[in-house]
């Protein structure tokens, strides 16, 4: 065992105590290792692919040794609070998991990466969201996609009974294009000749037959806009050339996006009136 310095409360391997500043005032019990540490029977031995190379494998025993072996789970488990920071060296992710992970607590990170895009553009693949079936219980489930369009829409539904108005949400004013809206109706019970005579950022106002009383369902649509409208059509290989740059994470951080960047607005999807 070559050891350049023992002391009582101190050891380092290797000629370069990096602890030691005048006067010395390292922690009793202190290690300075000035080379590679292997724990265990690594996978990158006899080489090394870090400085501190852990596994949970122990290395063989000798014949000789009198003590058990060594035998835990786990390579490394750590009783506190802990912190990494990452320097670059093995390019844009500072820690990298091969596996699944388990957090029991709460996960606060940063919008951005390969995660942050899936929830920032999704490909061409339906957006679908599964669930135990609500009727049939365990062992049989339900599948629903999400309608899609080329718009940033909205909508309301309802019924209208003895009335001639479709009252809107009070905020679609502030929301939509009013020169968006599109409305559905279905009548209920029997034909009422039901048209749509106006409408404006408040109401839809209806009309049936003379002496029919409205009874109808009815959808109403409409284009946001608070935010600049989609872009549709574009040139590129895959959704990080869409060119919007706030709508990649690798482009523009979470705290800089805007979704009104002047440099594209444009023109709403949808004009109906």
């Amino acid at each position: 065992m070559n050891i350049s310095r023992l002391q009582s409360d101190k050891i380092i391997v290797g000629t370069n105590d990096v602890s030691y500043s005048a006067p010395d005032v390292a922690p009793t019990g202190t290690a300075v290792l000035n080379g590679p540490v292997y724990v265990g029977k690594t996978g990158a031995s006899p080489g090394y692919e870090a400085v501190l190379n852990v596994a949970s494998n122990s290395a063989p025993q000798n014949s000789l040794d009198t003590q058990p072996a060594c035998n835990a789970p786990l390579a490394v488990k750590v009783d506190g609070d802990s912190k990494f920071v990452g320097d670059g060296k093995t390019g844009p992710n500072a820690i990298t998991v091969i596996g699944d992970m388990f957090v029991s607590g709460a996960v606060d990170c940063g919008n951005k990466g390969k995660l942050a895009a899936r929830f920032g553009a999704a490909d061409a693949k339906p957006k679908p969201f599964d669930l135990v079936h609500p009727t049939k219980g365990q062992g049989h489930r339900l599948r629903y996609a999400c309608i899609e369009g080329p718009e940033v829409g909205v909508y309301c539904r309802g019924r209208v009974k003895n009335d001639t108005e479709i009252v809107l949400p009070n905020y679609w004013k502030d929301l939509v294009h009013v020169d968006s809206i599109s409305v559905q109706l279905q009548p209920i019970g029997a034909h009422q000749d039901i048209i749509v005579k106006r409408w404006d950022e408040e109401k839809i106002y209806l009309q049936a037959k003379a002496g029919f009383p409205i009874n109808c369902f009815y959808h109403v649509y409409a284009e946001r806009k608070d935010i600049n409208p989609l872009i549709v059509e574009y040139k590129g290989d895959s959704w990080e050339d869409y060119p919007d740059p706030n709508f990649n994470p690798e482009k523009v951080d979470e705290d800089n996006r805007t979704y009104t960047d002047p440099r594209f607005a444009g023109p709403q999807n949808t004009f109906t009136g």
